[in-house]
């Protein structure tokens, strides 16, 4: 029995002749979505329709490894970095080919201020990007990172997306560095000559000596067992290196001097 039929014997009555007819040519209530990809007759250069996780896959296979190929050195540190420039121009010729879109469908920002050491203002933000990986069948998967930066001016929102996009690839991606540990190289070069005792504390003694190298070497004298070590200071009295470095350090940067 159809709807018709339903609701005129629920007002109890029958349907007309016209009505059954109307009701026989009426088309189907619940006919299946069509399949957009019923017709499509794949190009020469499009990518072979997998599923998403099989085309994500592939783009792993491709890439393989970035290597940290950057470096920040101010400020007195310095360190090895892939910058998201680095990445997106690697992954993206490579989610091209495999017909992998990278979407961001919804983003989440908090933002504050922080003074920096020279009593400048700058603008904080953190985001949660939730992503969509579209395969070329359009299935997708959800994925969500978190990124964080600080701007002086109106950038902070783009550079916390941007840092978002590189732990994305990077993650998901489990893109190795396929750098040499630096223990390995010193391992390959040999054991490097251990400093004397003395050799430390006339290093500290030297006025040119700066807070950030009497803070390093503090974490030297230690990792090589002389932080116990006894010296002759600059009075002619025995002292130990650790306490010996701790109060020249103290004596010359009391007032924050550098």
């Amino acid at each position: 029995m159809g709807l018709r039929e339903n609701a005129a014997a629920a007002a109890g009555r029958t349907l007309t002749d016209g009505e059954q007819a109307a009701d026989e040519t009426a088309p189907e209530q619940f006919a299946p979505a069509p399949d957009p990809m019923a017709d499509y007759e794949p190009g020469d250069d499009d990518p072979e329709m997998v599923p998403v996780h099989v085309a994500w896959l592939r783009v792993r296979r491709e890439i393989r490894a970035i290597a940290k190929g950057e470096t920040y050195n101010q400020s007195g540190t310095r360190f090895n970095f892939r910058g998201v420039d680095t990445v997106v121009n690697v992954f993206g010729p490579v989610t091209l080919k495999h017909g992998v879109h990278v979407m961001p469908t919804e983003v989440t920002a908090t933002y504050g201020e922080k003074t920096t050491k020279n009593g400048g203002k700058m603008r904080e933000c953190s985001v949660a990007v939730t992503w969509t990986i579209m395969g070329p069948k359009g299935d997708t998967l959800t994925l969500q990172t978190m990124g964080e930066a600080l701007d002086t001016a109106d950038k902070s929102t783009t550079k916390a997306q941007s840092v978002a996009l590189r732990t994305l690839l990077l993650s998901f991606g489990l893109t190795p560095t396929h750098d040499t540990e630096p223990d390995a190289d010193r391992h390959e070069r040999g054991a490097d000559p251990v400093r004397s005792a003395a050799s430390y504390r006339d290093e500290i003694l030297e006025s040119g000596t700066s807070r950030q190298r009497m803070a390093q070497i503090n974490y030297e004298i230690k990792q090589v067992g002389l932080y116990e070590a006894s010296v002759v200071n600059e009075v002619g009295d025995e002292e130990k290196l650790g306490a010996f470095l701790y109060r020249i350090g103290q004596e010359r940067f009391a007032g924050g001097g550098q």
